[in-house]
């Protein structure tokens, strides 16, 4: 089945360069990011995951958590790290799971039918510190993630949470919101403050904070 946005993220145990963990316990108060790649040893899959070694001390300033998976053994991943260090200038912090029965793949349904073999597909999920799921992105596997767009919705998400807000095409951290169309503009000024309409169900406002 399927996972769509507002599901409890499945849990699930597994071994990882880390060691066994229980998804959930591993991940417990903190989003994640859990993202699977086709194959060790494969060039697509050591730039992604060098820059999201990379990207480390970004995750850490939102409370998140990374998390890659792989059908490939607990070994094989092992010996891998030491060429995601090389490549991408930052070592290995974060588990790799192995999903060599491809029980976790199953679960998060990140097998692609009809590629002609049982690896995975680009897939990403960003869980909240409930364990919902809230952005799904999948990529094939010939084209490699965008890193900076998966912080940038992060953000997105963790700002949106602040408050009855939206945010528009491209926006970054820094950037005006936009006010939800269930509050109205009175409501809305007397809560932000400072509204700009543009039109009746546009209304711009300065981001919140925490």
């Amino acid at each position: 089945m399927a996972i769509r946005l507002g599901d409890i993220a499945p849990t699930f145990s597994a071994e990882t360069t880390d060691g066994v963990i229980d998804f959930h316990d591993w991940k417990s108060g903190s989003w994640a990011v859990l993202f699977s790649h086709p194959a060790d040893f494969t060039p697509v899959c050591t730039t992604e995951l060098g820059r999201t070694a990379a990207l480390k001390g970004e995750f850490d300033k939102r409370g998140v958590k990374a998390i890659a998976v792989s059908v490939d053994p607990i070994e094989d991943h092992r010996s891998w790290a030491k060429d995601i260090g090389e490549v991408g200038g930052t070592e290995l912090n974060f588990p790799i799971i192995a999903d060599p029965d491809r029980t976790v793949s199953h679960l998060y349904d990140m097998l692609h039918p009809g590629e002609g073999d049982t690896s995975t597909v680009r897939s990403v999920f960003i869980i909240d510190p409930s364990d919902k799921v809230r952005l799904t992105l999948t990529y094939p596997k010939s084209v490699g993630r965008n890193f900076d767009e998966i912080v940038r919705v992060i953000d997105a998400l963790q700002v949106t949470d602040l408050a009855p807000i939206a945010t528009p095409a491209d926006w970054k951290p820094g950037s005006k919101v936009i006010v939800a169309p269930t509050v109205s503009t009175e409501d809305a000024r007397a809560r932000f403050g400072d509204v700009e309409e543009i039109k009746p169900y546009l209304r711009w406002t300065p981001a919140p904070t925490a």
